[in-house]
Protein backbone atom coordinates (compact mmCIF):
# COMPACT_ATOMS: atom_id res chain seq x y z
CA UNK A 1 0.00 0.00 0.00
CA UNK A 2 0.78 3.47 -0.79
CA UNK A 3 1.63 5.84 2.17
CA UNK A 4 1.96 9.82 0.93
CA UNK A 5 3.59 12.49 3.47
CA UNK A 6 2.12 15.61 3.10
CA UNK A 7 4.43 18.04 4.91
CA UNK A 8 4.15 22.20 5.28
CA UNK A 9 7.03 22.57 7.42
CA UNK A 10 8.94 25.95 6.19
CA UNK A 11 12.22 25.96 8.09
CA UNK A 12 15.02 23.25 8.28
CA UNK A 13 15.05 20.97 10.20
CA UNK A 14 11.30 21.60 10.85
CA UNK A 15 9.27 20.06 13.81
CA UNK A 16 6.34 19.52 10.97
CA UNK A 17 8.82 17.18 9.18
CA UNK A 18 9.47 15.75 12.40
CA UNK A 19 6.18 14.97 13.58
CA UNK A 20 5.00 13.52 10.06
CA UNK A 21 7.87 11.52 9.79
CA UNK A 22 6.78 9.94 13.40
CA UNK A 23 3.51 9.39 12.63
CA UNK A 24 4.50 7.76 9.37
CA UNK A 25 6.97 5.50 11.25
CA UNK A 26 3.94 4.57 13.63
CA UNK A 27 2.01 3.35 10.48
CA UNK A 28 4.85 1.33 9.02
CA UNK A 29 5.04 -0.50 12.38
CA UNK A 30 1.24 -1.76 11.77
CA UNK A 31 1.16 -2.39 7.61
CA UNK A 32 2.81 -3.06 4.65
CA UNK A 33 3.52 0.23 3.69
CA UNK A 34 5.51 1.80 0.92
CA UNK A 35 6.09 5.90 2.24
CA UNK A 36 6.56 8.70 0.04
CA UNK A 37 7.17 12.21 1.61
CA UNK A 38 5.93 15.36 0.00
CA UNK A 39 7.78 18.40 1.15
CA UNK A 40 5.82 21.74 0.16
CA UNK A 41 8.21 24.12 0.99
CA UNK A 42 10.02 22.50 -2.25
CA UNK A 43 6.99 22.96 -4.39
CA UNK A 44 6.34 26.65 -3.30
CA UNK A 45 7.38 28.19 -6.55
CA UNK A 46 5.10 25.69 -8.61
CA UNK A 47 1.90 25.56 -6.64
CA UNK A 48 1.97 29.88 -7.26
CA UNK A 49 3.09 29.39 -10.90
CA UNK A 50 -0.22 26.58 -11.31
CA UNK A 51 -2.20 29.62 -10.16
CA UNK A 52 -1.65 31.76 -12.77
CA UNK A 53 -1.45 29.79 -16.02
CA UNK A 54 -3.12 26.75 -14.86
CA UNK A 55 -0.49 24.17 -15.11
CA UNK A 56 1.74 22.50 -12.82
CA UNK A 57 5.13 21.96 -13.22
CA UNK A 58 7.12 18.83 -13.43
CA UNK A 59 7.65 18.33 -9.54
CA UNK A 60 3.90 19.56 -8.31
CA UNK A 61 2.73 17.01 -11.01
CA UNK A 62 4.68 14.29 -9.58
CA UNK A 63 3.63 15.18 -5.96
CA UNK A 64 -0.44 15.47 -6.74
CA UNK A 65 0.03 12.23 -8.59
CA UNK A 66 1.44 10.66 -5.99
CA UNK A 67 -1.64 12.03 -3.06
CA UNK A 68 -4.07 10.88 -6.10
CA UNK A 69 -2.98 7.13 -6.45
CA UNK A 70 -2.32 7.19 -2.46
CA UNK A 71 -3.99 4.59 -0.56
CA UNK A 72 -3.53 6.76 2.73
CA UNK A 73 -2.30 10.30 3.52
CA UNK A 74 -0.42 11.67 6.38
CA UNK A 75 -1.18 15.80 6.61
CA UNK A 76 0.81 17.75 8.61
CA UNK A 77 1.00 21.53 8.18
CA UNK A 78 2.56 24.71 11.13
CA UNK A 79 -0.23 26.91 12.38
CA UNK A 80 -0.44 30.31 11.06
CA UNK A 81 -3.28 32.51 12.22
CA UNK A 82 -4.81 29.98 13.61
CA UNK A 83 -5.19 27.82 10.90
CA UNK A 84 -3.15 26.10 8.22
CA UNK A 85 -0.26 27.71 6.64
CA UNK A 86 -1.34 29.41 3.16
CA UNK A 87 1.29 26.98 1.41
CA UNK A 88 -0.70 24.23 2.90
CA UNK A 89 -4.55 25.80 1.76
CA UNK A 90 -2.60 25.80 -1.81
CA UNK A 91 -1.50 22.51 -2.47
CA UNK A 92 -4.98 21.30 -2.29
CA UNK A 93 -6.36 24.24 -3.94
CA UNK A 94 -4.88 22.65 -6.99
CA UNK A 95 -5.65 19.06 -6.71
CA UNK A 96 -7.87 17.42 -8.33
CA UNK A 97 -11.50 17.74 -6.39
CA UNK A 98 -11.98 14.55 -6.85
CA UNK A 99 -8.64 13.14 -5.89
CA UNK A 100 -9.16 12.66 -2.49
CA UNK A 101 -13.06 11.04 -2.18
CA UNK A 102 -13.38 8.28 0.31
CA UNK A 103 -9.08 8.27 0.88
CA UNK A 104 -8.40 7.85 4.22
CA UNK A 105 -6.38 11.05 6.25
CA UNK A 106 -4.70 11.57 9.29
CA UNK A 107 -4.70 15.33 10.21
CA UNK A 108 -1.68 16.87 12.33
CA UNK A 109 -0.11 20.35 13.01
CA UNK A 110 2.37 21.58 15.14
CA UNK A 111 2.88 25.40 17.23
CA UNK A 112 4.25 27.22 20.01
CA UNK A 113 1.46 26.71 21.98
CA UNK A 114 -1.59 24.45 23.15
CA UNK A 115 -3.83 26.84 22.48
CA UNK A 116 -3.85 26.18 18.85
CA UNK A 117 -4.70 22.63 19.35
CA UNK A 118 -8.26 23.24 18.45
CA UNK A 119 -6.92 23.54 14.59
CA UNK A 120 -7.05 19.93 14.02
CA UNK A 121 -11.07 20.41 14.43
CA UNK A 122 -12.08 24.34 13.18
CA UNK A 123 -9.74 23.81 10.03
CA UNK A 124 -8.63 20.86 8.95
CA UNK A 125 -11.14 18.35 9.47
CA UNK A 126 -13.39 20.55 7.70
CA UNK A 127 -11.02 21.05 4.91
CA UNK A 128 -10.75 17.29 4.64
CA UNK A 129 -14.68 16.45 4.97
CA UNK A 130 -15.14 19.03 2.39
CA UNK A 131 -12.62 17.03 -0.22
CA UNK A 132 -14.31 13.47 1.34
CA UNK A 133 -11.95 12.10 2.48
CA UNK A 134 -12.25 9.64 5.50
CA UNK A 135 -10.42 11.51 8.66
CA UNK A 136 -8.70 9.13 11.06
CA UNK A 137 -10.68 10.14 14.62
CA UNK A 138 -7.58 11.35 16.15
CA UNK A 139 -5.98 13.88 15.19
CA UNK A 140 -2.05 15.21 16.68
CA UNK A 141 -1.48 18.22 17.64
CA UNK A 142 2.52 19.14 19.08
CA UNK A 143 2.82 22.50 20.71
CA UNK A 144 6.59 23.45 21.48
CA UNK A 145 6.42 21.83 25.20
CA UNK A 146 5.09 18.53 24.03
CA UNK A 147 8.30 17.49 23.15
CA UNK A 148 9.59 14.76 25.11
CA UNK A 149 6.62 15.25 27.37
CA UNK A 150 4.02 12.25 28.49
CA UNK A 151 1.00 12.10 26.51
CA UNK A 152 2.55 12.71 22.78
CA UNK A 153 3.90 9.07 21.77
CA UNK A 154 0.28 7.68 22.57
CA UNK A 155 -1.36 10.30 20.33
CA UNK A 156 0.72 9.33 17.51
CA UNK A 157 0.61 5.62 17.94
CA UNK A 158 -3.18 5.95 18.45
CA UNK A 159 -3.76 7.85 15.43
CA UNK A 160 -1.27 5.95 13.36
CA UNK A 161 -3.55 2.84 14.16
CA UNK A 162 -6.59 4.23 13.27
CA UNK A 163 -5.06 5.26 9.73
CA UNK A 164 -3.59 1.82 9.43
CA UNK A 165 -7.07 0.62 10.33
CA UNK A 166 -8.52 2.83 7.63
CA UNK A 167 -6.46 1.77 5.02
CA UNK A 168 -7.38 -2.13 5.76
CA UNK A 169 -4.30 -3.08 7.20
CA UNK A 170 -6.08 -4.48 10.44
CA UNK A 171 -6.48 -8.15 10.57
CA UNK A 172 -10.04 -9.63 9.74
CA UNK A 173 -12.60 -8.39 12.03
CA UNK A 174 -10.45 -5.48 13.83
CA UNK A 175 -11.77 -1.85 13.46
CA UNK A 176 -10.03 1.59 14.09
CA UNK A 177 -10.11 0.79 18.21
CA UNK A 178 -9.14 -2.95 18.18
CA UNK A 179 -10.66 -6.27 17.70
CA UNK A 180 -14.63 -6.11 16.96
CA UNK A 181 -16.54 -8.38 18.89
CA UNK A 182 -19.06 -10.58 16.64
CA UNK A 183 -22.54 -9.56 17.75
CA UNK A 184 -24.77 -12.30 19.46
CA UNK A 185 -28.61 -12.82 17.90
CA UNK A 186 -30.54 -10.32 19.31
CA UNK A 187 -32.68 -10.98 22.15
CA UNK A 188 -36.11 -12.14 21.04
CA UNK A 189 -38.21 -8.99 21.60
CA UNK A 190 -41.02 -9.05 24.33
CA UNK A 191 -44.77 -8.33 23.48
CA UNK A 192 -46.74 -6.59 21.40
CA UNK A 193 -46.38 -3.73 23.89
CA UNK A 194 -42.62 -2.69 23.08
CA UNK A 195 -43.79 -1.12 19.71
CA UNK A 196 -47.00 0.38 20.89
CA UNK A 197 -46.04 1.76 24.19
CA UNK A 198 -48.78 -0.37 25.85
CA UNK A 199 -48.19 -2.03 29.33
CA UNK A 200 -48.11 -5.58 29.45
CA UNK A 201 -49.40 -7.49 32.88
CA UNK A 202 -49.79 -11.52 33.41
CA UNK A 203 -52.67 -12.35 32.02
CA UNK A 204 -53.93 -14.18 35.52
CA UNK A 205 -53.75 -11.27 37.22
CA UNK A 206 -56.43 -9.36 35.91
CA UNK A 207 -59.94 -10.08 38.02
CA UNK A 208 -62.65 -12.26 36.08
CA UNK A 209 -63.03 -15.65 34.52
CA UNK A 210 -62.94 -14.07 31.27
CA UNK A 211 -59.08 -13.34 31.29
CA UNK A 212 -57.99 -16.81 32.20
CA UNK A 213 -60.10 -18.29 29.61
CA UNK A 214 -58.91 -16.16 26.97
CA UNK A 215 -55.31 -16.77 28.35
CA UNK A 216 -55.80 -19.66 27.87
CA UNK A 217 -56.77 -19.67 24.13
CA UNK A 218 -60.62 -19.13 24.20
CA UNK A 219 -60.49 -17.28 20.95
CA UNK A 220 -59.27 -20.49 18.79
CA UNK A 221 -56.40 -21.80 17.59
CA UNK A 222 -54.50 -18.75 15.57
CA UNK A 223 -56.59 -16.10 16.29
CA UNK A 224 -55.30 -13.52 18.89
CA UNK A 225 -56.72 -14.43 22.80
CA UNK A 226 -59.15 -11.25 24.06
CA UNK A 227 -59.95 -10.83 27.60
CA UNK A 228 -63.45 -9.93 29.09
CA UNK A 229 -62.65 -5.80 27.83
CA UNK A 230 -61.19 -6.67 24.54
CA UNK A 231 -57.48 -6.89 25.51
CA UNK A 232 -55.05 -8.50 23.35
CA UNK A 233 -53.48 -11.92 25.14
CA UNK A 234 -50.04 -13.29 23.91
CA UNK A 235 -47.60 -15.67 25.45
CA UNK A 236 -49.89 -15.25 28.45
CA UNK A 237 -49.55 -12.15 29.41
CA UNK A 238 -52.70 -8.99 28.82
CA UNK A 239 -51.52 -6.06 27.16
CA UNK A 240 -53.18 -3.12 28.35
CA UNK A 241 -54.54 -0.36 26.10
CA UNK A 242 -53.18 2.98 26.54
CA UNK A 243 -56.62 4.17 27.25
CA UNK A 244 -57.58 1.75 30.10
CA UNK A 245 -54.26 2.48 31.66
CA UNK A 246 -54.88 6.67 31.36
CA UNK A 247 -58.56 5.79 33.29
CA UNK A 248 -56.83 3.85 35.73
CA UNK A 249 -54.41 6.61 36.74
CA UNK A 250 -57.28 9.21 36.86
CA UNK A 251 -59.40 6.87 38.76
Amino acid sequence: MKLVVVSAGLSVPSSTRLLADRLAAAVEDRAPVSVRVVELRDLAVEIAHNFTNGFPGRALAAALEAVTEADGLIVVTPVFSASYSGLFKSFFDVLDKDALVGKPVLIAATGGSARHSLVLDHALRPLFSYLRAVVAPTGVYAASEDWGAEGLPERIERAAGELAGLMGAGSPGEGLYGTVPTPSAPEPRGSFAETTGSVAEPAGAHRGPAAAESAAGADGEGAPARDGRGATVSHGFRVVPFEEQLAALRG
